[in-house]
């Protein structure tokens, strides 16, 4: 059932004025902006403007469906790319943007933990550690147990945690996994290894994600608190997500189900840190009634680039399929 509008309450001050944002778009990113209540995925080329996309889609919301800032949440994948967003929108809304969360995954993950942290069982002053801290505490777990950096490289054992945590598996389910010495070795290093994170109060980045899908699965109270905060939901770069981020989306998006997810099939290139191109290949059949609008025209390249580049993936496989197009001349040979 579609929420009533209410009239958001935000200053008019510096941003773009009324009127003027669909003015601003083409017909299919029009559409796309004004697609506002259920699934929709964004299927957008490169240069097709995705970006200009998911923030005017952000000030419709706002301006035009009259929807408290407070009930958006905006997820990217980088920092730079979030601080962006964060000025495009403050532009379009004014000082609205204040009251919305815009962040990457593991920055919103880290608010709701230090928020909720006695239901997650962590320390609201917890610390996050980066990967040197990492390969240092996963060093200390092999000299504890005793096993040969050679045999086990630091950076290697630190990559197998990373994809149990971005799978969601535990130190327990995956010493209930490992089959053979080498693996039932890692489960034990695991262990340690969160113990030593324990030991000196910090998350690693992959905890950020794993702790909070473990929260929202646990504590159905506290799900329902942010599914309620959280009624409109746009993520980016959505080919790129892991499972742990598939997971806090769907837990995130389930009740109000007015899910955005903006990306490219053909753009996946993070596989070998755990992105899995079945979130978004599936996403019909994860949300049934969801729309899919195509993204095709661009504005970045010229024809002979484009064509070199379509002819390039449309051997992908597994891929929805798009054709780029481009109102720019032919330009030069590609040499």
């Amino acid at each position: 059932m579609r929420e009533k509008r209410r009239q958001s309450s935000y200053t008019s001050k510096g941003y773009k004025k009324a009127g003027s944002i669909l003015t601003d778009l083409n017909p299919v990113q029009r559409e796309a902006v004004q697609q506002a209540y259920g699934p929709l995925l964004i299927l957008a080329g490169a240069g097709s403007g995705k970006t200009r996309v998911l923030t005017y889609k952000v000030a419709y919301l706002v301006r035009e469906l009259r929807i408290s800032p407070r009930k958006i949440l905006a997820v990217t994948f980088t920092n730079k790319a979030a601080q962006e967003m964060k000025q495009r929108i403050e532009q379009l809304v004014g000082t609205a943007s204040l009251n919305m969360w815009i962040g990457t995954f593991h920055s919103i993950c880290a608010r709701i933990l230090r928020r909720e942290a006695g239901s997650a069982g962590v320390d609201p002053n917890f610390v996050i550690y980066d990967t040197d801290d990492q390969l240092t505490v996963v060093k200390k777990a092999l000299e504890k147990l005793k096993l040969s950096r050679e045999q086990f490289s630091p950076k290697m054992v630190l990559s197998k945690i990373s994809w149990a945590k971005n799978s969601l598996i535990s130190p327990q389910g995956f010493t209930q996994l490992s089959g053979n010495f080498f693996e039932q070795n890692i489960a034990r290093i695991y262990q340690e290894y969160q113990k030593g994170l324990a030991a000196n109060n910090a998350l690693d980045f992959d905890d950020l994600l794993m702790k909070t899908a473990m929260l929202f699965d646990s504590n159905p109270s506290v799900l329902e608190k942010y599914q309620q905060r959280f009624q409109f939901i746009l993520v980016d770069e959505y080919q790129d997500t892991n499972h742990a981020q598939y997971v806090l989306v769907k837990q995130l998006a389930s009740r109000h189900r007015n899910l955005c997810v903006v990306g490219d099939d053909d753009q996946s290139i993070y596989g070998w840190r755990g992105a899995d191109i079945r979130n978004i290949l599936d996403f019909e059949r994860d949300y049934p009634e969801a729309k899919v609008i195509r993204l095709e025209q661009n504005y970045r390249s010229t024809k002979r680039i484009l064509e070199a580049a379509s002819a390039v993936v449309k051997n992908n496989l597994g891929r929805k399929g798009k054709t780029l197009w481009t109102q720019k001349a032919k330009g030069d040979k590609l040499t």
